[in-house]
C-alpha cells in the first residue's frame, strides 16, 4: 500500500460546474506552459479546443487550498479502468504535496472499485517522474505523449 500523503491544511476537492471552464482553462495553461514551450507545442487555441472537447463537469473537481482555486482533476470512469484525464496544479501551488495528495484520492477511489488508472503525460514533462513515483507503468509511447497505467489493486 503506498504511503498516504498529508494534505496541506485547508485542502479540499470540490465539484466543478458548467460555468467553470474559463477559470480551469487559464489554470491548465499556466500549469502546462513551460512543458509545452520546451517541446515547441504551446498554443492557447489548441489548449482551449482540447479542454473544451473533454470538459465534463460531472467528473471534474476543483482543488482548493484555503478556499482558493489552485488546481483541478478530471477522472472519467470507464468499463475496465478510470481515466485520469487532467490533473493540474497552478505553478504557484506546486511543490507542496498537493498533487500527490490528490492522486492518492484518485488511486484510493479506483482501488475501491478494483480498477486500474490510465493517464497520458507529455514527453519531457516533470509529470512523468511524478506518475512513475506513484506506481504507474509506461505502456506505450506516441509522438508527443507517454501512456501510463497504474494496475488495479485488489
Amino acid at each position: 500500500m503506498p504511503h498516504a500523503h498529508r494534505a496541506p491544511e485547508g485542502l479540499a476537492l470540490l465539484p466543478a460546474g458548467e460555468g467553470d471552464f474559463e477559470a480551469l482553462l487559464a489554470l491548465r495553461m499556466a500549469a502546462m506552459r513551460e512543458s509545452l514551450e520546451r517541446v515547441g507545442r504551446f498554443d492557447p487555441q489548441r489548449a482551449r479546443e482540447r479542454l473544451s472537447r473533454g470538459y465534463l463537469p460531472a467528473y471534474t473537481r476543483h482543488i482548493r487550498l484555503r478556499g482558493e482555486l489552485v488546481g483541478f482533476v478530471v477522472v472519467v470512469p470507464r468499463e475496465k479502468d478510470c481515466l485520469l484525464d487532467h490533473l493540474y496544479i497552478h505553478p504557484s501551488a506546486q511543490g507542496q504535496g498537493i498533487g500527490s495528495w490528490v492522486l492518492d484520492q484518485v488511486l484510493q477511489d479506483a482501488d475501491a472499485q478494483r480498477k486500474a488508472v490510465s493517464v497520458t503525460a507529455l514527453k519531457h514533462s516533470d509529470a512523468n517522474r511524478f506518475y512513475l513515483r506513484h506506481g504507474f507503468v509506461l505502456q506505450a509511447e506516441g509522438e508527443w505523449d507517454l501512456y501510463y497505467l497504474r494496475p488495479a489493486r485488489t
